[in-house]
């Protein structure tokens, strides 16, 4: 879209926790507003001021918006005054809206007055675990992209990553456990593996990890599971 100059003027970012969403509307709004490019750019520098303040969350010209502690009207509305004007310094004036079903009906309808007839120069980018709780008025007039759980491999690879930053160690079979218990979120991934860490040192043993996250064995699980297979009731 950024190539061929058909970039829409509002996007849906949709999936499980931890899985990129707001992540990827700092770089599209990079992809955007790069300074070091005359025009939309799919290779943003990372380095210019305007690259570095979206990074920080410090821009002026890309205002991220947590719905889940500004759901009402009024902080919508103000949004939609401010939104006349352009950016002081960029191309586009990106709204990033996090968690954009704990909106109220109000605030999404005065939304929806903003996304049928946007400036030129704004841009929208909403985040959400529940699009199943966007009004299909709003749905409607976003381009959707739904996040995949990360895969096992890719969460494996970044706790490997960390861990060798920290300076630390864990066999690949417990670097592989944690990826699978993290269901498909890199946040969470990193949160237990920093919870292990701190609760272990950086020597991660398969004791501390089933200490920290209160697991059971996974020997007993496989038992009942062939017991129940088996028809053993007993057993089970």
């Amino acid at each position: 879209a950024i190539e061929t100059d058909r970039v829409a003027h509002a996007y849906l970012f949709t999936g499980t926790r931890g899985v990129g969403k707001t992540t990827m509307a700092r770089i599209l709004s990079k992809a955007l507003n790069c300074l070091d490019a005359d025009q939309p750019t799919t290779q943003p520098c990372g380095t210019c001021e305007s690259c570095k303040a979206i990074a920080e969350g410090s821009d002026l010209d890309v205002i991220e918006i947590d719905a889940a502690s500004n759901t009402g009207v009024e902080h919508i509305r103000e949004l939609r005054q401010n939104a006349i004007y352009r950016p002081a310094r960029a191309r586009f004036k990106v709204y990033i809206i996090d968690e954009v079903h704990m909106l109220s009906v109000s605030a999404f309808n005065a939304l929806l007055k903003t996304l049928e007839e946007p400036p030129e120069h704004v841009k929208f980018i909403l985040a959400t675990t529940e699009a199943g709780k966007i009004l299909p008025t709003i749905l409607s007039r976003c381009q959707r992209f739904d996040f995949r759980n990360i895969r096992i491999d890719d969460i494996a690879g970044q706790i490997e990553f960390v861990l060798k930053g920290e300076s630390a160690a864990a066999e690949p079979a417990l670097v592989r456990r944690v990826a699978r218990l993290a269901h498909g979120s890199m946040r969470d991934a990193q949160t237990l593996m920093d919870q292990i860490l701190s609760y272990g040192g950086t020597e991660v043993r398969d004791e501390t990890v089933k200490e920290v996250l209160d697991l059971t064995d996974h020997r007993i699980l496989l038992a009942i599971v062939e017991a129940c297979i088996e028809g053993n009731a007993a057993a089970a």
